[in-house]
C-alpha cells in the first residue's frame, strides 16, 4: 500500500482547513455559521445548500484537528484502496446521509413536541414563529415537561462538522481491513477493527438515544455520527456486491 497521502483526502483537508480560517476571520466568527452551517429546516436560518457545507465547517480546534487527523487515517487507506473519484462519492455520500439521518431524528422530537402544544390549542404556524424569534411562553414548559428542552434544541441546533462523513470512512476502513489493530488514546489498548469501529458506533447509538456523553462532548450530533456510518456500511455492502455487475462503479 503507497504511504503518504492521497489527492482527495489531501483536497478535504484543504477545504475544511480554509472553510474554518475563514470562520474564524470573518465576520467575527458569525457570518460562516449563518451561511454554512446546517439548521433545522423549519427554521428560518436554513438554506438547502447547507446539507452540503455543514460537513466542511468546525466549531473550534480541536474539533477540526481531531476529525482532519480521522480523514488522514482512515481515509488515505480508503482511498487507495476505492480510487479518488469512488472515495470521493462515499465520502459525500456518507456525510449527507449523516445530515439526513441527524435530521430525521431532530424532526422526531421535535414533532412529539410540537404534537403535544397543539393539542392544547396553539397553531403549528404560531409555534414556529414564536421559536425563530426566540422566545418562549413560560406554558410551554409546563406543558412539555422534561421534554421542554429537546423540543426547543431540536429546533434551533446548528450541526457543524465533518464528523459524519468520517465515521463512514471509518465503517469503510473496518470492512477492508478488519483485522487492523486500533485503540483510543485514553485507552491505550490495541482492539481488532472489526470489533473497535462497531463499538464506538453502539456508543454513539447509546448517547444520542439517552442523551448521556461517554467519549464525546454533550453537543456532540451522534445521530449523525450513526448515519454517516450506517449509510458507509450501506455503500461499501452495495459496492462489494456489484463489483462485477453492471452497477460496479468504475
Amino acid at each position: 500500500m503507497r504511504q503518504g497521502i492521497t489527492d482527495a483526502v489531501k483536497h478535504l483537508l484543504i477545504i475544511n482547513v480554509l472553510m474554518f480560517i475563514g470562520t474564524m476571520s470573518i465576520g467575527d466568527g458569525k457570518i460562516f455559521y449563518q451561511w454554512f452551517a446546517l439548521y433545522f429546516p423549519k427554521n428560518d436560518a436554513f438554506e438547502p445548500w447547507q446539507i452540503v457545507t455543514h460537513m466542511f465547517m468546525h466549531g473550534d480546534f480541536m474539533h477540526i484537528l481531531f476529525n482532519m487527523f480521522a480523514l488522514w487515517m482512515f481515509g488515505t487507506a480508503v482511498e487507495q484502496m476505492l480510487d479518488t473519484k469512488k472515495f470521493i462519492i462515499f465520502y459525500l455520500l456518507s456525510g449527507l446521509g449523516a445530515a439526513l439521518i441527524q435530521i430525521a431524528f431532530l424532526y422526531f422530537r421535535f414533532n412529539t413536541g410540537l404534537e403535544a402544544l397543539t393539542a392544547t390549542g396553539l397553531e403549528t404556524t404560531e409555534i414556529i414563529n414564536v421559536l425563530n424569534e426566540g422566545k418562549y411562553d413560560t406554558r410551554w414548559q409546563a406543558i412539555l415537561g422534561s421534554d421542554f428542552e429537546l423540543f426547543v434544541r431540536s429546533f434551533s441546533t446548528m450541526m457543524v462538522g465533518a464528523s459524519g462523513a468520517i465515521m463512514g470512512v471509518l465503517v469503510a476502513f473496518g470492512m477492508l481491513f478488519p483485522e487492523s489493530k486500533l485503540m483510543l488514546i485514553f485507552l491505550p489498548i490495541p482492539i481488532k477493527a472489526k470489533y473497535f469501529i462497531p463499538a464506538i458506533i453502539g456508543l454513539d447509538l447509546f448517547s444520542g438515544l439517552t442523551g448521556q456523553s461517554i467519549f464525546s462532548p454533550s453537543n456532540t450530533a451522534y445521530m449523525a455520527h450513526v448515519g454517516g456510518a450506517f449509510t458507509g456500511f450501506l455503500l461499501m455492502w452495495f459496492w462489494r456486491k456489484n463489483e462485477n455487475n453492471k452497477y460496479r462503479w468504475n
